[in-house]
């Protein structure tokens, strides 16, 4: 199933909020491969606005305008049929509605860089990390060879990607990561891998909403 029309996959990002990690993977496909994909993004409980440093990571960090971003329901989707859905955190795993079209499916688990409690440096390089993890998986998405795949090595290949430790994927793919990636690294520098402080325990990283 494509986009008709435009001969392009659907992909849709899900996550609780759909303030932070599902807008920023939506973002950065779109960057990455928007001439082959048509990106959406949407939550099981929508926050209603879009976390400022998602969008302040997207434009510092990558040069993305995404300024038009929305928190949404999922619901607003319902029917929409897609090639690819992908849940970002677990809440959204475990609540994840049907979808027409038998879309592949996978799991890539994020840390809510929202969920932050601590300095507002470590917030930041919370949103980096989390941005950071996404951009990468997502760049060995784009490069799995589509074509010469059929549907069951599709869906392994995906969920193979989200299975793996982001820090794993960076040093297994080091030499093999994009030009996109290495220019991202040559001019900010390589984006963190930890930040500077525990998650806090006044919110535990997908709180169940209530």
């Amino acid at each position: 199933m494509t986009e008709p029309g435009s001969g392009k996959f659907k992909i849709l990002f899900l996550c609780t909020g759909n303030s932070a990690r599902s807008i920023i993977a939506e973002y950065l496909i779109r960057k990455l491969a928007g001439d082959r994909f048509v990106s959406f993004s949407a939550g099981s409980h929508p926050k209603g606005a879009v976390h400022p440093l998602a969008l302040e990571v997207l434009a510092d960090y990558y040069g993305i305008d995404a300024s038009a971003a929305r928190s949404k329901s999922w619901d607003e989707l319902r029917g929409e049929r897609f090639d690819f859905v992908i849940t970002v955190c677990d809440n959204a795993r475990e609540s994840c509605p049907y979808w027409p079209g038998q879309p592949v499916l996978a799991h890539w688990v994020t840390d809510d860089p929202a969920a932050w409690v601590g300095t507002p440096k470590g917030q930041l390089q919370a949103f980096r990390k989390a941005a950071a993890e996404l951009y990468r998986r997502i760049d060995l998405f784009r490069n799995l060879p589509f074509s010469a795949l059929t549907r069951l090595q599709l869906e392994q290949e995906t969920a193979r990607i989200g299975r793996s430790e982001p820090s794993l994927i960076l040093a297994s793919e080091l030499a093999n990561r994009s030009p996109e990636v290495r220019a991202v690294e040559e001019q900010f520098g390589s984006l963190p891998d930890e930040v500077e402080e525990p998650w806090g325990r006044e919110r535990e990283p997908d709180a169940p909403v209530r």
